[in-house]
């Protein structure tokens, strides 16, 4: 499939409260600024987490940056996400390689690492900010930011 073809993303960390939520917020602000009509969503691939909202400290990282947050909710990913996504973003190598014991072996494919898409970072794993200051979250969007735009620029 091409990535012109893309009507669907699902971002993916860990517990689905930092990273992958974040990355949510900023690409469908991103994704709504240029018009594009995608579902977008976020999941973690544990579910320790599940129907928190998003830790505080990633809320008022975006917030600040003008993200909105609303109605995000962290869940564990399921083997349906892999037939309604068509393109799922994984925040690190830790969690594409969780996401490839859940994935039925037709659907691997659709799986890649979102840093993929940065134009501006060296960095190839957006790291985790949970157990950070303050400047991890900043950090995290500045990488989440570039990528979004880096993944607008080859759908649109």
């Amino acid at each position: 499939m091409s990535l012109k073809e893309i009507n669907s993303i699902l971002f993916v960390c860990m517990g689905n409260i930092c990273r992958s939520p974040s990355a949510e917020a900023v690409f469908r602000h991103k994704a709504q600024e240029y018009g594009l009509s995608l579902h977008i969503d976020s999941a973690g691939t544990i579910g320790s987490h599940a129907r928190e909202k998003p830790d505080h400290r990633a809320q008022k990282a975006g917030l600040a940056r003008g993200y909105s947050f609303d109605n995000i909710k962290a869940r564990k990913v399921t083997v349906d996400d892999f037939e309604k996504f068509d393109l799922i973003l994984a925040m690190d190598e830790h969690n594409v390689k969780e996401l490839h014991k859940v994935a039925p072996p037709h659907l691997t494919g659709k799986i890649k690492l979102f840093l993929d898409f940065s134009d501006n970072f060296e960095e190839n794993e957006v790291p985790d900010p949970y157990y950070g200051g303050a400047k991890g979250f900043q950090f995290v969007l500045d990488l989440v930011e570039d990528a979004s735009d880096g993944l607008i620029k080859e759908l649109v």
